[in-house]
């Protein structure tokens, strides 16, 4: 069923959901949260396919807000609110009001989304792009107990670790963080199968994903060993090497769809380690409504830097200094890594081509001496 609304107030799409649900023939509500969703018209239709996925194992009323504040003084002087309600089979196990906020009303959506909360259920506020600085300072995150942001959306997703660790509040989390569970469970389940001492590790993934940064930093956390990240072509994490005495523990996806398990002395296993759909994602953050100590302790962590270098070509020395291996084409982005690295929770040292290494060198002879940096 579907029921549009123009130039309405919370109180009419109550009354409206009401109506819708005693049409369909339950007057209880049923649901466990409501998902309020801050999103853009461009990505509301893929947000709310995957809140609707989701729904299925959390039934839940998810509320989708759209502002368009308008450019013009007209626009903006014209505050209206349109409303667009879902229930039944259009919106999976539970209800869905689609709140498009025009003009100064766009500006102060807490106050409409205020009256639409269920009674007595958890709150969880979900950005799929454009995330506040502070998700937990936010008018419509202060209202909810989980705050959900997805650094792979962002300009510098890199440099957007060190914003959420900045701001880190209990409650918050972000997608990048949840596509690593899988991996995670892996690594733990292969280290609890023997008695091990980890000397290193090394994390290979895209360059500019945030998830094989937070991999690498879970890992320092974790086995207190220092982390390498190399740069591959992806898709996103494609290995994960554990350095010990008896040879390396690795496992490897590089088609992001079938991973295989390596251990020393033990035949090769081959593991599910799939690449996950958004819907997936946010099922799996909605089972728990409690703060992710795990998430919070990886994104803070204090390493003094993680080793990056390209497959093939070369890796950072001491103190960040380039030892290429192989000549490489100069890339104009390479400067954004830099800074995005530095912005970083985990200082990441960039891995500059071996020709744009060459002609740094002379400037950096004559600016000052090199200096080397303890690990």
């Amino acid at each position: 069923m579907k029921i549009d609304l123009t130039d309405t107030t919370s109180s009419k799409i109550n009354a409206a959901l009401m109506d819708a649900r005693r049409a369909s023939g339950s007057t209880a509500a049923g649901m466990v949260l409501t998902l309020v969703i801050v999103t853009d018209e461009g990505s509301a239709y893929d947000a709310l396919k995957a809140a609707n996925d989701a729904s299925r194992e959390h039934p839940s009323r998810t509320l989708a807000v759209i502002k368009r504040a308008g450019r013009s003084p007209r626009a903006r002087a014209e505050t209206r609110l349109d409303a667009e309600i879902l229930v039944g089979t259009d919106a999976g196990s539970g209800e869905t009001v689609v709140l498009r906020m025009h003009g100064e009303l766009a500006a102060h959506a807490q106050s409409v989304v205020l009256p639409l909360l269920l009674p007595d259920a958890p709150v969880v506020v979900w950005w799929p792009d454009n995330a506040p600085l502070n998700p937990a300072q936010d008018p419509l995150g202060a209202l909810a107990q989980r705050r959900i942001t997805d650094a792979v959306t962002a300009e510098s997703p890199v440099g957007q670790l060190a914003q959420r660790a900045a701001g880190y509040t209990p409650g918050d989390t972000d997608l990048a963080w949840t596509r690593i569970t899988g991996w995670r469970s892996m690594l733990a389940a292969a280290l609890d199968q023997r008695d091990v001492t980890i000397t290193g590790a090394v994390v290979e993934g895209e360059s500019y994903n945030p998830s094989v940064e937070l991999l690498g930093l879970w890992l320092h956390n974790r086995l207190r060993v220092p982390v390498e990240r190399v740069v591959t072509g992806g898709p996103g994490i494609t290995a994960v090497r554990l350095r010990t005495e008896d040879g390396d523990i690795t496992l490897d996806r590089p088609d992001g769809l079938l991973g295989t398990l390596c251990m020393p002395g033990a035949p090769d296993r081959m593991v599910a380690l799939k690449r996950r759909d958004t819907a997936e994602l946010i099922a799996e953050e909605l089972r728990r409504l409690d703060p992710d100590d795990i998430y919070a302790t990886a994104v803070r962590t204090p390493v003094d830097r993680l080793r990056e270098r390209i497959a093939g070509v070369g890796h950072a020395g001491p103190g960040g200094t380039v030892e290429a291996e192989a000549p490489a084409a100069a890339e104009p982005e390479e400067p954004k890594v830099v800074e995005a690295a530095a912005a970083a929770p985990a200082r990441v040292t960039a891995k500059l081509p071996a020709k744009a290494a060459a002609k740094k060198a002379p400037a950096a002879k004559k600016a000052a001496p090199r200096k080397r940096s303890g690990q």
